[in-house]
């Protein structure tokens, strides 16, 4: 299955940013999918996960071959819950915590080199296109 993919900017409140790019996982078929059986994905690299409006959500790692980080975002951007090190392979649900619009998943380790946090902010054209509606 194909994946467009596109720039992605995470940025703290003390002014650091990072930059990604990732794919995008927008239609059924692509959310369902995800990385799963993926050897391996650049370090600067992840995936987007856009689920249209708020909602809670749920993940899991089944059949998914690399340690994750996952970022939830609400519908502006912002990091409301991090999962650092979701585990290969293992089928226990991650919760959102509550409503969310996106998941950023990266290459576990990442939140913790970069100090990624809660209450940071991500802008990519997939979500600059929606705050604008």
């Amino acid at each position: 299955m194909a994946f467009d993919s596109e720039p992605l900017s995470i940025a703290s409140p003390k002014g650091q940013t990072h930059k990604f790019t990732v794919e995008l996982a927008l239609t059924p078929p692509q959310l369902e999918l995800g990385l799963m059986y993926r050897d391996s994905m650049p370090a600067d690299h992840g995936m987007l996960f856009d689920f249209g409006t708020p909602r809670p959500v749920m993940m899991w790692m089944k059949n998914t071959k690399l340690p994750l980080d996952m970022l939830f975002l609400d519908q502006k951007g912002v990091v409301t819950h991090i999962q650092e090190n979701a585990v290969p392979y293992s089928e226990a649900i991650i919760s959102s915590g509550g409503p969310v619009a996106y998941v950023i998943e990266l290459n576990a380790g990442i939140v913790r080199k970069l100090g990624l946090a809660v209450g940071d902010t991500v802008t990519s054209a997939t979500i600059s296109g929606k705050l604008g509606k």
